[in-house]
């Protein structure tokens, strides 16, 4: 089953496959299966086109994908051209909502890097070159 260019995952329960789609959670997940006038216990591949097409139908009413890729897109790209503190975070890859940086934030900074300290191996090697230039 393809919804919104999306394969829906055949074995697995509709209320769960349907969190594939970029923009359904868990939440939204109740709503549409209800508006569609369906059991999230059922699995894909036992849906009938019916089925199918109502669960398409009640999507209509919710930005997934594209759509909302876009708007996010659009949101983070306005905050950045209008210069606000929200999105020179985002510009410079930092958490835009608050959270501390000093001991966490990796997801957005990167794995660590000491800045600084060198090996021993090298402060011995740049050691022995500056004995021998020095002669």
């Amino acid at each position: 089953m393809r919804i919104a260019g999306i394969t829906l995952p055949v074995e697995k329960r509709v209320d769960i496959a349907l969190t594939y789609l970029y923009g359904i959670g868990r939440s939204n997940v109740k709503e549409v299966l209800k508006a569609a006038n369906l059991d999230g216990s059922l699995r894909v591949k036992n849906l009938s086109e019916d089925d199918q097409k109502r669960i398409t139908k009640a999507l209509e009413t919710i930005k997934v994908e594209g759509d909302l890729r876009t708007e996010v897109a659009g949101n983070v790209k306005r905050l950045k051209e209008s210069g606000s503190y929200r999105g020179l975070r985002h510009m410079r890859g930092l958490p835009a909502r608050g959270q501390r940086t000093k001991s966490n934030a990796r997801t957005k900074r990167g794995k660590r890097m000491t800045i600084g300290a060198i090996k021993k191996e090298l402060a011995a090697k740049m050691e022995v070159a500056a004995k021998t230039s020095g002669k």
